[in-house]
């Protein structure tokens, strides 16, 4: 019979249902399983930016004690299509890029494997490369879409002949930066009786088996992939990359041993994708009283010449602000460089940088208060579809947010308060996310010896899903959380979509909520043991009637040392209307993960390209610097009560990637109030600081 008295477990702020075992080290990663007597794989990889392997010498590396084999192009095993160009790896000895996978060495130990790679000599047939992103280059184009689906360009009213009486008319740049989760990508792959069986650190096993099934040639249930415990992906881990397509290579000649290959650090900068750097020309026109007139925003990035990849720069600003005359256009330079793909917030992070330093600018030349203009500014309609928003609050975060921070007691002057060596400034920028729901996921309830068994191929990434889904399911099949066994990371359960774009849980927890539904409407509250009923993300039509976003507000406090130009960050604050919150412990995590990533991408992240040799030269953690704990004093997130009853059935919307988006500009426009120096190219670091 149900309970009507028992607490709901959605809002609950269960502790990690895996914590134990990850606590105790019994929570196994991708290269952690274990496997009987496997090979060691390590990659050897292009030191040319563009050309083609004239001569590949593997004699030394084949004779090292423990050595099994050498991989080139010209020994590989052939791959059934070119039309995944990345995954296209020993097939061709072209060039496109350095790092680029160019062969591989099996051993007995990874110490051998690595110290046979380097043993192979390699003689190139250079060709010119072209590594340097400009806005200028004639070859640059505009993609038919960009990530994921989003029209390359927009256009309403007449933005070239618009004529506000203010304007700021300004130009940001961001860097090439790189994802860096804590785990490492890595593989063990092992073929047996026709049957492909890999351990990975993916974002999704369901997609990482469909991408590289047809390359492979085989059918996907040929191929089986297990994901239990993920240690971070932050978008790189979305879909498989060059090196799971060697792994299968590897182990197909491995004579039946497994193969495990863990990319290193500095080999990651090179294979697993990165957030492109961008250009962005931004106009923003107002009149006198700081109404929007006018919003272009013209973004120039980069890709690859082996595969297109378009992120979203100029998509947020769609959203965000409203003008009758506007433009968002999206134009790529294809060079000799990897190729890039998701970074927590793609699109979003970079674009609301230009958006929100640019809105900063126009407030001050109206000189309105930045709170107030952002408030003046508020649509009441989405700007981009038309469409009616599920909930939009974002004027409540602004508000909210200033009141806790005490925006009301600042002298809105830049460079008008010191503490001795140091200038102190505040600043603000507003965030928004869509809110993505992905189609196809599907799940299985079963009841067994009193428990409910919930089956769907998710990914816990070390977010928490495992913990969120088991709340859900709870709430939905109406027991406590004590009933109910979760099991996910694995194409052997129903499938599931990606964990990207902050749309798992409302994906997936969709899909849990349809498969209860149904097993209650099959089997009651008395099931008997072996009930099964399967479930599937339904068709939503509140998808086609409101604009469903996550918003929120960005305040950061910014102490610049006057005589170094030395940044710290003493305080930051965020406030986020996110819907329904499923669990604070983990939400609250998430928030402040992405508010410290912001940080870390306004003061310290940029992969610098050696134009001369095509690649990155900070690439690992000494020299690629990352925000640390010291760098991070105190962090607030809150958020607003609320449920959005258009979203999904839990009320809730994504929070993965809202805490990173405007938190870069809040710091950059406190650099600005505290200085007087406004500083439009990321990281702000003190040589561009010293100047002023």
């Amino acid at each position: 019979m149900t309970d009507l008295l028992r607490p709901r477990a959605i809002g609950a702020p269960l502790e990690r249902l895996d914590g134990p075992d990850k606590i105790n080290g019994t929570a196994r990663y991708a290269f952690e399983h274990p496997v009987p007597d496997p090979l060691y794989v390590h990659p050897v990889q292009a030191t040319i930016a563009r050309g083609r392997i004239e001569d590949i010498d593997v004699h030394a590396a084949e004779d090292l004690d423990g050595v099994a084999t050498v991989l080139t192009h010209e020994n590989a095993p052939r791959l059934a299509t070119d039309s995944d160009a990345e995954l296209w790896v020993l097939q061709s000895p072209e060039i496109a890029f350095r790092g680029q996978l160019i062969g591989a060495v099996l051993a007995e130990t990874p110490e051998i494997a690595r110290q046979a790679a380097d043993l192979v000599r390699v003689d190139y047939r250079r060709e010119p490369h072209h590594v340097v992103l400009r806005g200028d280059d004639d070859a640059l184009y505009a993609p038919e879409v960009v990530n994921p689906s989003f029209a390359a360009d927009t256009r309403d009213g007449d933005p070239d002949g618009a004529e506000p009486a203010v304007v700021v008319d300004v130009t940001y740049t961001t860097p090439m930066e790189h994802n860096n989760p804590m785990e490492p990508h890595a593989t063990i792959a092992t073929w047996r009786g026709g049957v492909l069986t890999m351990y990975d650190s993916t974002q999704g096993v369901h997609q990482m088996r469909s991408r590289l099934a047809p390359v492979l040639g085989l059918d996907p249930e040929r191929i089986r992939v297990l994901a239990p415990h993920v240690g971070g992906g932050f978008g790189s881990k979305g879909t498989a990359h060059a090196h799971n397509a060697l792994a299968a290579l590897a182990a197909r000649v491995a004579g039946g041993r497994p193969v495990k290959l863990a990319l290193t650090r500095q080999q990651m900068f090179a294979l697993v994708g990165y957030r492109t750097p961008t250009i962005q020309h931004v106009r923003l026109g107002a009149d006198r009283d700081g109404k929007l007139e006018l919003v272009t925003h013209d973004v120039v990035e980069q890709t690859s010449t082996v595969q297109e990849f378009a992120e979203q720069t100029a998509v947020g600003t769609r959203t965000v602000y409203a003008a009758p005359n506007r433009r968002t256009t999206h134009r790529l330079a294809a060079l000799d460089v990897p190729v890039p793909f998701w970074m927590r917030a793609p699109g979003e992070a970079p674009g609301m940088f230009a958006t929100e330093s640019a809105v900063d600018e126009l407030a001050e030349a109206c000189g309105i208060d930045p709170i107030d203009l952002r408030c003046r500014n508020e649509p009441a309609v989405d700007p981009a579809t038309g469409l009616p928003h599920s909930a939009r609050h974002l004027a409540e975060c602004l508000r909210e947010g200033a009141e806790r921070f005490g925006w009301a007691g600042r002298d809105p002057a830049p460079r008008s308060a010191r503490d001795g060596d140091w200038l102190v400034g505040t600043g603000v920028a507003s965030a928004t996310y869509p809110g993505y729901k992905m189609p196809g996921s599907t799940a299985t309830v079963r009841y067994r010896d009193g428990r409910y068994e919930v089956r769907i191929g998710a990914a816990d990434i070390g977010t928490g899903t495992r913990t969120a889904l088991t709340q859900i399911a709870a709430d939905a099949l109406d027991r406590p959380v004590s009933d109910v066994d979760l099991e996910l990371g694995d194409t052997a359960l129903p499938t599931a979509t990606v964990e990207g774009g902050s749309s798992g849980l409302t994906s997936w927890g969709t899909t849990v909520v349809e498969a209860a539904r149904r097993f209650r409407e099959k089997f009651g509250h008395d099931p008997a043991d072996g009930d099964e009923a399967d479930g599937a993300i339904p068709d939503d039509p509140d998808e086609q009637r409101y604009a469903i976003h996550s918003f929120g507000a960005h305040f950061a406090e910014v102490r610049v040392n006057a005589d170094t130009g030395e940044v710290r960050v003493p305080r930051l604050l965020g406030v986020f209307s996110v819907g329904q919150v499923v669990n604070p412990r983990l939400v609250r995590s998430q928030l402040l993960g992405g508010i410290t990533m912001g940080m870390s991408m306004a003061l310290f992240e940029h992969s610098v390209l050696d134009p001369q040799f095509g690649h990155v030269i900070n690439h690992d953690l000494a020299q690629y610097h990352v925000a640390a704990h010291a760098d991070v004093a105190d962090i607030e997130v809150s958020w607003l009560d609320e449920h959005d009853p258009h979203s999904n059935p839990m009320g809730s919307r994504g929070v993965g990637e809202i805490g990173i988006v405007g938190s870069p500009a809040a710091i950059a426009n406190a650099v600005h109030h505290a200085t007087g120096i406004r500083v439009r190219d990321l990281p702000i670091t003190p040589d561009k600081l010293l100047g002023g």
